[in-house]
C-alpha cells in the first residue's frame, strides 16, 4: 500500500483530484501489476497497520483533520478489500490464495462499499469539492461491476437460494437485480452533490453532471428511462443555485443534452427534442463517430417529422448502419413508392424497435403518401384562366385518380371509403389543403400551397 499512499500523497499536497481520483481507479487492462502488489499478501492486519501508520503517524503525512485522515484511511481500507475481490474474479489469486472464491457479485458488494464511504466522507469528513473526481470514479466502476455481476447471474442461472420457496418471483427484476441497487446509490451520490449549501466555487454541485450521466445510462439499460425524468425535474427546481450549464465540461453536456433530447423524444415533444439534441450535435467532437451515430439516430426522425427533411447521402456517409436503417426509408419517401417504405420498414423493425425510433419513423409513410397525392396534383395539368388570366393547375381532383395511384404505388388493393379516410388525414395533418365533396366523388384542393412546404 505504500506506493499508493505516496501518490495520495502527492495528488492532496497538490489539490490535483483526477490525479486523486487514479489512486481509486482499478483498471485491469493496464494496472494489473500494480493491483497485485496493492493486496500484497491479502493480510488485513498488516494493511491496517500501514494505513494508520501512514495516516496518523508518519511525520511525511499530509495535513488534514483527525476526522478528513479517518475518512481516507476507511476509504483505501475499503479499496483494499475490493482489489481483492477484483483480482479473484479475474483469477489473478489463484497462486496466492486458491480458495478465494470469484464473483463479480462479491465484487459489486466490495465496491458499493467502498462507494459508500466515499459518499461518507463528504458528509461526515468535509472532504474538499476538487476531491469530487474520486465519486466519478467510484460510480462509474461500481455501474460497471453491477452490469458485470448481473451477466455473471445470467450466465449461470442465477442464484438458487434467492429463488427457493419464492410464489413472488420474477425472473426479469432479478436480470438486472445489482443495476437497478446501483442506481439507488448512484441516486445517493447525485444527492450528495445536489444538495451541498456551500458557495458554488466551493461546492461539490460541479460533480452533478457526471453523476447524472450515469444515472440516465443506468436507466435507460434497465429501461426506465421514465425515472430520469425524476432527475430533470431535481434539476430544474434547484437551477437557480447551480452553477451555469456551459461551465462544466463539454463531454459532459453533450451527454446531457443527447439524454435530455431522447427523453423528449420518448414523450413526443419532437421541438424540444430536435432543439436538445442539436445542441448535443454541434457540440460533439468530431471524431466521436459513436456519439454522432447515436445522436443522428433521434436527430433524424425528429426533422423527419418538424421539417419534413429526409437525410442526405452525405450526412449518412460515415455512418453505416445508419445508412442501411435510413436510406431505404428516405428513397422511399421522396419516390413516393409505399410499397417500397412498407418493405425498408419491414426490413429495420428489430434494429428500429430497438433504437425506439419505429413508431416515429412509421409516421414517415404520412410524408411518402403526401408525396404520392402531390405528384397525382402536378400531374393534372393545368386548367385555362377565366377572363384572360394565366392558366392555373387542377384543383377539383376525382378521388379515383387518388386511389388508382396509391393502388399502384403500394401495390394492394384499396376500396373508396378508405382512400378517403386517408385523404381526411392528410388535410387533418394539414399535409394537403382542400376539402372532400363526398357526394361528387372529388377532393377540391387549395389553389395557394395545397401541399404545405413543398413549394406546390
Amino acid at each position: 500500500m505504500d506506493p499508493l499512499i505516496y501518490e495520495f500523497r502527492t495528488a492532496y499536497a497538490g489539490m490535483k483530484g483526477e490525479q486523486l481520483a487514479e489512486t481509486l481507479r482499478p483498471d485491469l487492462q493496464s494496472s494489473s501489476t500494480k493491483l497485485v502488489y496493492i493486496w500484497g499478501n491479502g493480510s488485513v492486519h498488516d494493511v491496517t497497520n500501514d494505513l494508520n501508520f501512514l495516516f496518523y503517524s508518519d511525520p511525511a503525512s499530509p495535513r488534514m483533520s483527525q476526522e478528513e485522515a479517518t475518512g481516507w484511511c476507511e476509504i483505501y481500507l475499503s479499496y483494499w478489500r475490493a482489489v481483492g475481490e477484483i483480482l479473484a474474479a479475474q483469477g489473478l489469486l489463484d497462486a496466492m490464495k486458491p480458495s478465494k472464491p470469484s464473483s463479480w457479485t462479491k465484487v459489486y458488494e466490495a465496491w458499493k462499499e467502498l462507494t459508500l464511504q466515499i459518499i461518507r466522507g463528504y458528509t461526515h469528513y468535509d472532504f474538499e469539492n476538487w476531491t469530487i473526481p474520486c465519486l466519478y470514479v467510484a460510480g462509474k466502476y461500481l455501474r460497471i461491476f453491477a452490469i458485470r455481476a448481473d451477466e455473471e447471474r445470467k450466465s449461470i442461472g442465477g442464484d438458487a437460494a434467492d429463488t427457493d420457496m419464492q410464489d413472488d418471483f420474477d425472473p426479469e427484476s432479478e436480470e438486472h437485480k445489482m443495476l437497478e441497487d446501483c442506481t439507488r446509490h448512484l441516486n445517493r451520490i447525485f444527492q450528495t452533490c445536489l444538495n451541498d449549501r456551500a458557495p458554488l466555487e466551493e461546492s461539490r454541485k460541479w460533480g452533478i453532471y457526471y453523476v447524472i450521466n450515469l444515472l440516465f445510462k443506468s436507466y435507460f439499460r434497465l429501461n426506465s428511462a421514465a425515472l430520469s425524468k425524476n432527475v430533470l425535474r431535481a434539476i430544474q427546481a434547484g437551477r437557480g443555485d447551480m452553477p451555469p450549464f456551459d461551465r462544466f465540461p463539454k463531454s459532459q453536456q453533450v451527454t446531457f443534452k443527447y439524454y435530455e433530447g431522447v427523453l423528449a423524444f420518448l414523450e413526443e415533444n419532437y421541438v424540444d427534442a430536435e432543439q436538445h439534441l442539436t445542441t448535443a450535435w454541434h457540440m460533439c467532437h468530431k471524431d466521436a463517430k459513436h456519439n454522432l451515430e447515436l445522436i443522428l439516430t433521434y436527430l433524424i426522425p425528429c426533422h423527419l417529422l418538424t421539417t419534413h427533411t429526409l437525410p442526405s447521402s452525405k450526412l449518412l456517409e460515415p455512418f453505416p448502419r445508419l445508412q442501411q436503417l435510413f436510406l431505404p426509408l428516405a428513397q422511399a419517401m421522396k419516390k413516393a413508392d409505399l410499397r417500397a417504405f412498407d418493405i425498408a420498414l419491414r426490413d429495420g423493425e428489430d434494429e428500429l424497435i430497438k433504437r425506439r425510433i419505429y413508431l416515429t419513423l412509421e409516421r414517415g409513410r404520412d410524408i411518402a403518401l403526401r408525396n404520392l397525392l402531390r405528384k397525382v396534383f402536378i400531374s393534372g395539368g393545368l386548367e385555362e384562366g377565366k377572363d384572360g388570366t394565366p392558366p392555373v393547375r387542377r384543383t377539383r381532383i376525382p378521388v379515383v385518380e387518388f386511389a388508382a395511384a396509391m393502388k399502384m404505388s403500394s401495390g394492394e388493393d384499396i376500396d373508396t371509403d378508405e382512400v378517403e379516410c386517408l385523404l381526411a388525414n392528410m388535410i387533418y395533418k394539414n399535409l394537403m389543403k382542400g376539402y372532400i365533396a363526398h357526394e361528387r366523388g372529388i377532393v377540391v384542393l387549395s389553389k395557394n400551397g395545397a401541399f404545405p412546404g413543398t413549394n406546390v
